[in-house]
């Protein structure tokens, strides 16, 4: 089957937000007395921002209460929209305008699928939300990855059937919920990581038709 849509996680595969992210709970976690490194914050790329806050206190052995934990989350989101409400055009990854392009040019519908309920911000901010057909996110689905959900949303907003649908994802959750989609799905980072993706890249500075057209054939 011909590709007919491509649906991109935005964190790490258009723009660097991961490392907002991490500042944002790294002080989160720091106020909390909970020790938070870079390799940790592996463990959420993809995951919902509660998921994310349970995750970190399970590394710490913390309980607390739901409406505490309510209360962190939004304090997290509030750092964290402050990091990302000063992002310029010059944040977005190499490489990831002219393969949109390329892929508009060719007829191939193009959607976000992202857990971020931050994307509507971040688009404005990149100046890119005239790229995409279509945007599925934290605001408009409820699951999170690794359920398909989102793609699967992605997916019928732009009129694709999922086998004709790439997916670009950084993280393991992300690869997981693609795949449970029905989707190819092209990693973007580490081997050890993503090993479960069809293919594996660096980054969208890699990628151009040919190309994506040979990894869904070989699918």
């Amino acid at each position: 089957m011909d590709v007919k849509g491509c649906i991109f996680d935005l964190d790490g595969v258009i723009v660097d937000t991961a490392k907002y992210h991490f500042l944002a709970w790294k002080k989160l976690a720091d106020q909390i007395n909970i020790p938070f490194t870079e390799n940790d914050n592996e463990r959420l790329k993809g995951v919902s921002r509660m998921d994310s806050l349970e995750i970190i206190l399970e590394i710490g052995n913390v309980r607390l209460s739901g409406e505490m934990k309510r209360k962190y989350a939004k304090l997290k989101n509030e750092w964290y929209v402050d990091y990302i409400s000063r992002m310029t055009p010059d944040e977005i990854l190499p490489g990831s305008i002219e393969f949109i392009n390329e892929l508009r040019g060719a007829g191939i519908r193009t959607a976000l699928g992202s857990a971020s309920k931050n994307t509507p911000m971040i688009l404005e901010r990149l100046g890119m939300k005239h790229l995409f057909d279509a945007v599925a996110d934290g605001n408009t689905v409820k699951k999170a990855k690794p359920d398909p959900e989102v793609f699967l949303a992605a997916a019928r907003m732009i009129s694709v059937i999922p086998g004709n649908c790439v997916v670009f994802e950084d993280a393991a959750a992300g690869v997981q919920a693609a795949l449970s989609a029905g989707m190819t799905c092209v990693g973007i980072g580490s081997e050890r990581i993503l090993k479960e993706a069809h293919y594996i890249i660096s980054g969208l500075i890699e990628m151009n038709l040919e190309k994506l057209n040979k990894i869904h054939g070989k699918r």
